[in-house]
């Protein structure tokens, strides 16, 4: 297991992550859940305890009264009501602490509903298994670390009744109520010291089992380069799917660029082929567009045919973001457009047909 776990050097994907957390593994203190119990139910109990005991000592003292009748239908309606005023009382501490635990769950998991833990599985019915579990080195360090943990909290607790000592051996001596008093005041400085220790001890803990879980998560440089190439296919059939559109586009260059009037440069980056043809068109057209490579064979294959070349920056990267192939330029362009193909048609003698609702300056 060190081994497997020294070749896992690579943190885990997110598609890892959320398939662990679909199979309900996740970092989760189950000691956390259990002192932020403890803590606010004590806490509850201290806030709404005394309106809850002066209820009862009412309930009970009205159900002791010599004028207390014994007749069965009042006797069953007084059931009723010590029940129903009991429930009333005690339902706020109840929903306190379930409130404070779920809060507590969701700060740790997060939104997580999922039944797969719940799933019978044959591999954890082998005896075996189990008994290698039971002596493992983690079962052994888990049993090491609960009981430093009851050292610390037994520790705390003598600490906690010796500091109170002479109340105890004196407590004899008083009355019922002041009796209970020192009882209930010794039980709740005893319950939050300890609280208050399982809770930092549950931190702890929570920290540990993140870090673990992030341990055990963590993938091998393999494992990630089969998950990429699972996600996005194999890199060989990517590349094949690349030349194949290269080619493709090459094939379509070596048709469309012969037949323009000029190509318009960045003058590296961009080439666009622009061709218009007052018989047949209404605009000019873009009828070939690259960047770096594939504006490098426009204008190779410019060179070729004889296609006239024009740098244009500005005009170039406009023109290659609004227009695509085989699109009409716009008429923001057509003044531009225009002066280029005029300078084109003088050079080479040809008559520049310009109709007035395309190719007249605006």
């Amino acid at each position: 297991m060190a081994a497997n776990l020294d070749e896992r050097t690579e943190p885990a994907t997110p598609r890892r992550r959320q398939e662990t957390r679909d199979k309900g593994q996740v970092a989760r203190s189950q000691d956390l859940s259990a002192a932020v119990l403890l803590l606010v139910g004590l806490i509850a109990l201290r806030l709404i305890g005394p309106w809850f005991w002066d209820g009862l000592l009412v309930i009970t003292a009205s159900a002791l009264s010599p004028d207390a009748s014994n007749a069965p239908d009042e006797v069953v309606a007084l059931s009723f009501l010590i029940a129903s005023e009991a429930i009333k009382r005690v339902a706020p501490i109840l929903v306190t602490i379930f409130v404070a635990v779920v809060i507590v769950l969701y700060a740790q998991v997060g939104n997580l509903a999922t039944l797969q833990p719940l799933i019978p599985s044959l591999g954890k019915l082998n005896p075996l298994k189990g008994i290698g579990r039971i002596f493992s080195v983690r079962s052994v360090m888990t049993t090491c670390v609960n009981f430093c943990k009851l050292l610390l909290v037994g520790f705390v607790a003598y600490l906690t009744v010796s500091s109170r000592a002479d109340a105890v051996i004196h407590a004899l001596a008083l009355g019922f109520h002041d009796g209970f008093a020192l009882g209930t005041a010794l039980v709740f400085e005893l319950g939050m010291r300890l609280a208050v220790v399982l809770l930092l001890l549950a931190l702890l803990d929570f920290a540990w089992q993140k870090y673990r879980h992030e341990r055990e998560m963590r993938m091998t440089k393999e494992e990630v380069k089969d998950e990429l190439r699972n996600m996005e296919g194999d890199p060989q059939i990517k590349r094949r799917r690349r030349q194949a559109q290269l080619q493709m586009a090459m094939r379509r260059l070596r048709k469309e660029v012969p037949t323009a009037d000029v190509v318009v440069t960045n003058p590296t980056h961009l080439a666009i082929a622009i061709r218009y043809d007052s018989k047949s068109m209404v605009a000019p057209r873009v009828v070939a567009k690259g960047a770096d490579y594939l504006a490098l064979r426009i204008r190779e294959i410019a060179k070729e045919f004889g296609i006239p070349i024009v740098e244009r920056k500005r005009l170039a990267r406009a023109l290659f973001d609004a227009v695509e192939v085989g699109q009409d330029i716009p008429e923001k362009f057509y003044r531009a457009i225009a002066e280029i193909l005029a300078y084109i048609y003088e050079l080479s003698g040809k008559r520049l047909v310009r109709p007035a609702s395309v190719l007249s300056p605006v």
